[in-house]
């Protein structure tokens, strides 16, 4: 029963799947177990790090943060950020739309359609490794049942002999059954849940982002962009004016 539901689920998640998701699968499911980052905490780390930023834009122009851009990396703001460096979705979002804006022509309405576009591509590669561990997911009761008919089946094959070796067999071919509906839903359903979950938090992190970015690309004010981006957050990770406030003006 075991080679059977756990055999057959790796090879249909081998057989459909190219390497690059299920290396996404495997990097999924460790991110999973580790929590979700878009806490509180991160959130107001963000705001600081882009509350500095466009004020620096600010004050001495776009082509000042030319290099902030290019090498992130070096900049003496992001370089603070670890976590936001870490991202390298969030920050090659951020960099590629500044550097759009540094080289100038667009529009801000243009430029709010080039940051959909991307959050759209990186959400939809991002829930593929979920998707496909759903399906998994969704086939471990019928890879149970074939256990169980596999179980039955031998059963057959041993009427007539003493009662408990049938009793036995018996037994085997429902744990298939068993198996295959806890792995489902008590553990692989679960975990490609989590992970669908947390490609969404990210998704929602990415519009935060873009919120303020557009704010501040339209005129807004540094601390104005952010207050957007503030608005922007999930009710359960998002801070207060106040709390808002008092870390971004805290150095």
């Amino acid at each position: 029963e075991l080679l059977i539901i756990a055999g057959a689920a790796s090879g249909t998640l081998l057989v459909a799947n190219p390497v690059r998701i299920l290396k996404d699968i495997v990097a999924g499911l460790m991110a999973s177990l580790k929590g979700s980052p878009f806490t509180k905490a991160r959130y107001l780390s963000t705001l600081k790090m882009m509350y500095q930023f466009l004020n620096k834009v600010r004050k001495e122009g776009l082509l000042a943060v030319e290099m902030d851009v290019e090498k992130p990396e070096e900049s003496t703001i992001f370089k603070n950020y670890p976590e936001f460096l870490g991202d390298h979705h969030a920050r090659d979002f951020v960099c590629d739309t500044l550097r759009t804006a540094i080289t100038g022509g667009v529009e801000p309405f243009d430029m709010d359609q080039m940051m959909e576009l991307d959050m759209e591509v990186h959400h939809s590669a991002a829930v593929q490794p979920a998707n496909s561990l759903n399906t998994v997911a969704d086939s471990l009761p019928g890879l149970g049942i074939v256990a169980a008919v596999l179980g039955v089946v031998i059963t057959m094959g041993s009427l007539g002999g003493p009662p408990e070796e049938i009793g036995k067999h018996v037994a085997a071919a429902l744990v298939g059954t068993f198996l295959g509906i806890l792995l489902c839903y008590g553990v692989v359903g679960p975990l490609a849940a989590s992970m669908s979950k947390l490609a969404d938090e990210h998704n929602e992190y990415l519009h935060v982002l873009r919120v303020l970015l557009l704010a501040f690309l339209k005129g807004s004010a540094p601390m104005i962009a952010i207050e957007l981006g503030r608005r922007a957050i999930p009710a359960y990770a998002r801070p207060n004016f106040d709390e808002m406030e008092k870390n971004c003006k805290n150095k």
